[in-house]
């Protein structure tokens, strides 16, 4: 979801592992998908998605369909809502993408930036601490970022 509500994205998948405050799915991209800068994300991709409740983030470890790691893509929104067998969230526009050596891009900052009119201000401050919190998470290799890629 966007802060206005509208669904942008929905897709399948499959639960791995629920604990209080964590959920780890397993989803497959059905069709491939043109990102304009990680290319073509073939079909049969598969996502290993990691959710917080009580975090401004997700996290989603992809391998290319003959199973080697592709990338970690870390999108920046509000903690989750699970219920009826879905997960919801309001996607903050800002994204971080991980290679495998671990270097990492931080985009769509401009977009978030051109819309900080509209956000409460307890949504800019907790988006710019999960940008923080995931860079230390790189650098410190923690979960999910000490996975053997």
């Amino acid at each position: 979801m966007k802060l206005n509500r509208k669904t942008c994205r929905i897709w399948k998948a499959r639960v791995l592992k629920v604990e209080k405050n964590f959920c780890l799915l397993l989803g497959e991209f059905q069709e491939d998908i043109e990102h304009p800068i990680l290319g073509v994300i073939r079909r049969g991709t598969t996502s290993y998605e990691y959710f917080w409740k009580n975090k401004w983030f997700s996290i989603f470890q992809f391998h290319n369909p003959d199973g080697s790691f592709r990338n970690f893509y870390c999108n920046i929104n509000t903690p989750p809502t699970f219920s009826n067998k879905e997960i919801s969230y309001i996607d903050l526009e800002i994204d971080i993408i991980v290679h495998k050596n671990l270097s990492y891009q931080i985009l769509d900052t401009e977009e978030f930036e051109k819309n900080l009119h509209t956000y409460p201000v307890e949504i800019i401050e907790n988006a710019h601490k999960a940008i923080e919190e995931i860079k230390n998470m790189i650098t410190s290799k923690a979960f999910p970022f000490n996975q053997s890629l």
